[in-house]
């Protein structure tokens, strides 16, 4: 069910509480919950998968990302948790209703660091997600328009 990105990153549908017991043990270290609040009263909310992650010694990160779309504070957000987790030597399992928002998310966060739209195209495309939406959003934070 956890889709991964690259060796570091991993993106997922909502995840149950039963899974953040098995991130653990493939050995994410952070969780990055995209998903609002209510967005499905039915499923875990924030504070219950954030009760989960800490009883299993995970960090947890909630950068939620409506359908209003993406703002550069959730980017600058997300760039903060990966470079966390990059520095702990972990790995990451981002998600939200489907893994899009994630994928997305992560997208942008790369380009702002200089990743090159091209490659984080590819990376998303082999994991079943569909960049073309935000790529002009790619090229602009990244600075390399193809």
């Amino acid at each position: 069910m956890f889709i991964p990105l690259t060796d570091d990153i991993q993106v997922s549908p909502q995840i149950s509480l039963d899974q953040v017991a098995a991130a653990r043990a493939q050995g994410v270290t952070m969780i990055i919950n995209n998903r609002p609040d209510g967005e499905d009263p039915s499923a875990p909310q924030s504070a219950e998968i954030e009760t989960a992650a800490t009883a299993a010694g995970i960090d947890y990160v909630s950068i939620p990302v409506t359908h209003a779309g993406f703002s550069a504070p959730q980017v600058d957000a997300m760039i903060a948790a990966l470079g966390k987790a990059e520095a702990g030597g972990g790995k990451v399992l981002a998600y939200c209703r489907s893994g899009t928002r994630s994928t997305l998310l992560w997208s942008l966060a790369q380009a702002k660091k200089g990743a090159n739209p091209v490659e984080l195209t590819r990376v998303a495309a082999n994991a079943g997600y569909d960049l073309s939406p935000i790529r002009p959003m790619l090229d602009a934070l990244s600075g390399q328009v193809e």
